[in-house]
């Protein structure tokens, strides 16, 4: 499924409880984020955190912002079973 947010094209990778049909994401991602390849977000504690990452290919990438990381950023930097999604940027 595609998504746009403040006219940028994104698939939906994971929405793992359900969390985007809660969030107006046009509020809350800001242009900090447009030159990410992807946007995780999740929610705990009564608020959503972002973090973006990038595909392993790309030249700005770091090991705590590669996206093959994404499970272990989940597992290690959030709270347990909390809900988050995974959007990737779409080509435009």
């Amino acid at each position: 499924m595609n998504i746009k947010i403040n006219g940028k094209n994104y698939s939906i990778v994971k929405d793992y409880g359900d969390m985007l049909n809660t969030l107006d994401l046009n509020d809350i991602v800001t242009d900090y984020y447009d030159n990410f390849d992807y946007i995780v977000g999740d929610f705990a504690y009564g608020k959503v955190r972002l973090k973006g990452f990038y595909e392993s290919n790309n030249k700005n990438v770091k090991e705590h912002n590669n996206i093959k990381n994404v499970d272990n950023y989940i597992e290690n930097m959030c709270a347990y079973g909390c809900k988050y999604f995974i959007l990737k940027k779409s080509k435009e």
